[in-house]
């Protein structure tokens, strides 16, 4: 065979690709209701914008938390890897797709041999030289049942699925660090109120040993003013172990050491954020969400096998051909006429007994395929109970948070009035530690609470798709 005959069989081969045997691909219907079960989530009415499609820039406006989740994205060790599984699924794929065509190779080589005299035709010793060069293509498979087409695209959906993967990875990141980053605030904030409160409360024992050194105190009041200044100790150890835990864990979500200008603490009414997410339907939180994405590519992928199992059962064609120039002397290799070469050796391969190996490998396929349907009912299922959650959640939180900012402000009256009724000898002094007690309770719960309530507002964003813009 010449070379004019090579290329046109290389471009038959290429296109011949017949058919496919992959399953129709169906998407499964979604397993959950089509409203939320919260009486706020009710949808919305006109044109209302994705979640997905607010940048986490617009949602969290604090510069600092801004900085902070930068220096995440660039820098965080399981996005990086997220990352970098994207390179490895897209030459994957590049690799697969590459049996969809020949493969050309040039080759050459130069032999040199001696015959016996009993060996040549002439009698006399010989020696003899041979110079060959050619181009060919080795094993290539004609796909005429789709079996690599269909290997091809099951690589592209993996592909596919490695990509929403990582806009997963960075979704789930750009929360844990901003609710990270508001977990130290709070931290911050009780501490400070901690030692507050032991300066405050060490000051009233002071005043009270004072007292009882000149007699005009019991001991019971002694006790039980120092027992409120060891429980304040106890807590602020506490808290500055919070503090210091909450640095490192916020350090490890970075994956550097953080500017220290960032880490200057603000109050947790000084962060900024959107506070109110456009919720929609289910159906739109179930486009937004990349992880919903990633495996519903997965369950692509799996019903492409199959069709690559299929077509395992029927006849496979291969191809090995060549030509090129063979000649006695290598001035002449490529002379024209009488010195090339051509070689065509087309192979059918007809499975007969395997075994049951190709019916137990389409049943693998077929059982993979299913596995990935419950994968994604359940990605949607999870999805659609982590929004669920959030929403009551913030229908809860927030009359919550203002119920306890109304209770610290009346904690603190009582507190002033009992303070005052002791001064005048109307109330004892247990009286006036249990209103001290009551208020710091408060003010505790109050930034607890404050702190929840934001770590909710995110947690819904995560959950609606927000963050891997």
């Amino acid at each position: 065979m010449s070379t004019k005959l090579l290329l046109p069989l290389c471009l038959a081969a290429t296109t011949l690709t017949a058919c496919s045997l992959e399953p129709a691909y169906v998407r499964p219907t979604a397993p959950v209701t089509t409203e939320w079960p919260a009486a706020s989530s009710a949808p919305q009415s006109g044109e209302q914008p994705h979640t997905a499609d607010i940048g986490w820039r617009s949602m969290f406006r604090s510069s600092k938390l801004q900085r902070i989740i930068e220096a995440s994205l660039a820098n965080n060790r399981d996005l990086r890897i997220a990352t970098l599984n994207i390179e490895v699924a897209r030459n994957t794929w590049r690799i697969q797709r590459s049996d969809l065509l020949p493969s050309m190779n040039a080759s050459g080589s130069f032999t040199r041999q001696e015959l016996p005299k009993n060996m040549s035709g002439s009698g006399n010793t010989e020696i003899t030289s041979v110079y060959t060069a050619g181009i060919g293509t080795t094993a290539y498979e004609l796909d005429l049942f789709g079996r690599v087409r269909s290997l091809s695209n099951r690589a592209i959906n993996q592909y596919f699925a490695t990509e929403e993967g990582r806009k997963a990875a960075q979704t789930i990141l750009v929360a844990e660090v901003a609710n990270a980053y508001l977990t130290w605030l709070a931290d911050v904030e009780l501490l400070r109120l901690t030692e507050s409160t032991l300066t405050t409360r060490q000051d009233g024992y002071d005043l009270i040993k004072r007292s009882f050194d000149l007699g005009a105190k019991s001991r019971l009041d002694v006790a039980q003013s120092a027992m409120l200044v060891e429980s304040s100790r106890a807590n602020r150890a506490h808290y500055q172990r919070q503090v210091g835990q909450d640095k490192n864990a916020l350090t490890l979500l970075v994956g550097k050491e953080i500017d220290p200008m960032l880490l200057e603490p603000q109050l947790l009414a000084d962060v900024e954020m959107l506070d109110t997410l456009p919720v929609g339907i289910p159906s739109v939180v179930l486009l937004d969400r990349p992880d919903i994405r990633q495996a519903e590519y997965a369950l692509k992928a799996e019903n492409a096998n199959i069709g690559a199992a299929r077509a395992s059962f029927f006849p496979s064609i291969g191809l090995t051909g060549s030509a090129g120039f063979a000649s006695a002397s290598l001035s002449d290799l490529f002379v024209a006429g009488s010195s090339g070469v051509w070689s065509f050796a087309p192979q059918v391969t007809l499975p007969i007994f395997q075994g049951g190996r190709l019916r137990s490998n389409l049943k693998l396929a077929e059982t993979n395929r299913d596995i990935a349907v419950a994968r994604y009912e359940k990605a949607i299922q999870t999805a659609f109970r982590e929004v669920a959650d959030a929403l009551v959640a913030r229908a809860t939180y927030t009359e919550q948070w203002q119920a306890q900012r109304a209770l610290v402000k009346e904690s603190e009256q009582a507190r002033s009035i009992t303070k005052a009724r002791y001064d005048r000898g109307i109330d004892n002094h247990f009286a006036l530690l249990d209103a001290q007690r009551s208020l710091f309770e408060a003010q505790q719960n109050e930034i607890l609470l404050h702190q929840q309530t934001l770590a909710n507002l995110i947690n819904l964003y995560k959950a609606l798709g927000g963050g891997w813009q």
